[in-house]
């Protein structure tokens, strides 16, 4: 492993959603002190509404391998498990989405018109883009947007705590796109739902799309300061 990073503001920054992975494997007894030091991120009422599975070795190729099926042209949809964006985004967030995603094919020298190309890259996120674990959040489905929250915190946690071992991730939405694979897979009860995966590994450095640092709005566009 890399030498670990020595402030939460060193693990912050260098904390990428990062696309391409090495395929060097993650210890597990790494990724399971990770997870036990993350659930103490902030719960409301000590919830800890988190679930968390695991993937890695066969298990996790052959889950690889049953979405690969599930891609598969003519394969069934399932109805999503939530909306990953609001309906008719209005600016400036849909311009934030757009100018992060045009960065992102540029590097990778996908035009625009080139659909068939994108949607084959797209479909990396059903392999963890290479990655050699994985992780998959899920939740009981009476929680609400506070614990969901509360989940997002966790995560972020995760993510840092992986940069300190001088590991790399990738938060991944659009496993709300699959939830009965998923659950099927997992075998969740019927009360559980997927929030979201994560792939966990090393990063590529000569992959393009690992070069992607995204734009963050200035401070003074979402900040009001109030007093003296």
């Amino acid at each position: 492993m890399d030498t670990p990073l020595l402030t939460v503001r060193d693990a912050v920054r260098s904390r990428l959603s990062v696309r391409a992975f090495l395929p060097d494997p993650v210890p597990a007894d790494v990724l399971r002190e990770v997870l036990q030091a993350a659930a103490r991120a902030p719960s409301g009422g000590n919830l800890q509404p988190w679930h968390v599975d695991v993937l890695t070795g066969r298990r996790l190729a052959d889950f690889k391998a049953l979405m690969q099926a599930r891609l598969a042209p003519g394969a069934e949809p399932e109805a999503p498990a939530y909306d990953v964006y609001p309906p008719s985004l209005p600016a400036p967030w849909r311009d934030r989405r757009f100018r992060v995603g045009e960065d992102m094919y540029a590097l990778l020298g996908i035009p625009r018109d080139d659909k068939a190309a994108r949607r084959r890259w797209f479909a990396n996120n059903y392999a963890f883009f290479g990655a050699p674990a994985a992780l998959m959040c899920s939740v009981d489905r009476l929680m609400g947007p506070p614990q969901w929250s509360d989940l997002g915190m966790f995560l972020q946690t995760v993510m840092l705590l992986l940069r300190e071992r001088g590991l790399d991730s990738c938060a991944q939405e659009c496993w709300a796109f699959y939830p009965q694979t998923i659950s099927r897979f997992l075998d969740w009860p019927d009360s559980r739902m997927v929030f979201c995966g994560m792939a966990v590994g090393r990063r590529d450095p000569a992959h393009p799309v690992n070069a992607l640092v995204s734009e963050r709005a200035p401070l003074d566009e979402w900040v009001r300061f109030h007093g003296d």
